[in-house]
């Protein structure tokens, strides 16, 4: 004879947000211990847990690792800034990113795809949010592998917000080692600096035609004869790129000279050559829609 009664599976309910039958079976499963069916309903990541999983999670932390030729760059979010800085938190999410660089997960989907600690990497996560107490998103992860004779490194931004990595391909080991601190010099450039892409090779033709097309436009609007435009718009692209792509970025540490050729010159005082292959920044929430809540209604529709 069960040891629980329909007041009891109301009372767990309350407690726990779990729907009405996984209450039941909760309180079924632990033989009618309000303590144990709480327990049951987190492992199996109900409740609260999915209660909360509803909830927009656009704060969090940039997360990283790097390796000697390898580096692993993450968003993982939660609902408030107050819980990013969190022990568990941390702790979670140095749990995930070496996951991920350990596993050679290179992106999101392969991530929340795989399994963690003999679990379903959903299954860890879902009790991570019952642990924690909100909603968290391991939303984004990109992995670099410089190969053999690459270097990487990173920098993640004092307040966690902003994070890069950036890879080099170098004529030697030797080099690669060398240049090692030059690439965390450009990582934190790249974090101020914001650039779009890595080099014009990376930017879609249609891209620049686009650029071509507004720069014709404003030139016309200047009042500058159609004639000349096409011996002014080349100067416009440059201006774009260099604007726009890290390698032709003018270097915030040494304005005189580029992303590229600052490196170059760390390389060659080194004996050897190296070239920027890869970047990835992120930057906390991008694109995520945060809906602002009328707290005071929000109140008064649970005590209505």
């Amino acid at each position: 004879m069960a040891n629980f009664g329909p007041k009891d599976i109301k009372k767990l309910r309350e407690m726990t947000d779990a729907g009405m039958m996984d209450c039941k079976q909760a309180l079924a499963a632990s033989d009618g211990d309000m303590d144990a069916a709480q327990e049951w309903l987190r492992k199996k990541g109900l409740g609260a847990a999915a209660k909360k999983a509803g909830k927009v999670a656009a704060e969090g932390a940039i997360v990283m690792k790097i390796g000697e030729h390898k580096a692993v760059l993450g968003e993982i979010n939660s609902q408030t800034d107050f819980v990013a800085q969190n022990e568990k938190f941390k702790a979670f999410t140095a749990t995930v990113v070496a996951h991920a660089f350990d596993n050679d997960l290179n992106d999101a989907e392969a991530l929340n795809a795989s399994e963690i600690n003999g679990q379903p990497f959903a299954e860890f996560m879902s009790l991570n949010i019952a642990t924690i107490g909100e909603n968290l998103v391991a939303r984004r992860f990109a992995t670099i592998d410089a190969g053999e004779n690459g270097a990487v490194n990173g920098y993640i931004h004092a307040n966690g917000r902003v994070g890069v990595i950036v890879a080099a391909e170098c004529d030697s080991a030797e080099t690669a080692a060398a240049v090692k601190n030059a690439l965390k010099e450009i990582a934190m450039h790249a974090a101020a600096m914001s650039p779009k892409f890595l080099d014009e090779s990376k930017i879609d033709a249609s891209v620049i035609e686009k650029e071509k097309e507004i720069a014709r436009e404003q030139l016309l609007k200047e009042g500058k004869p159609e004639a000349i435009l096409e011996k002014i718009l080349p100067g416009k692209i440059k201006r774009f790129l260099q604007d726009n792509t890290l390698v032709d970025q003018k270097f915030v540490m040494n304005d005189k000279m580029s992303v590229s050729e600052y490196l170059n010159s760390v390389a060659k005082e080194a004996g050897g050559t190296a070239k920027l292959v890869a970047f990835v920044r992120l930057e906390l929430g991008e694109g995520i829609e945060v809906v602002e809540e009328d707290f005071a209604a929000e109140v008064a529709a649970q005590m209505g």
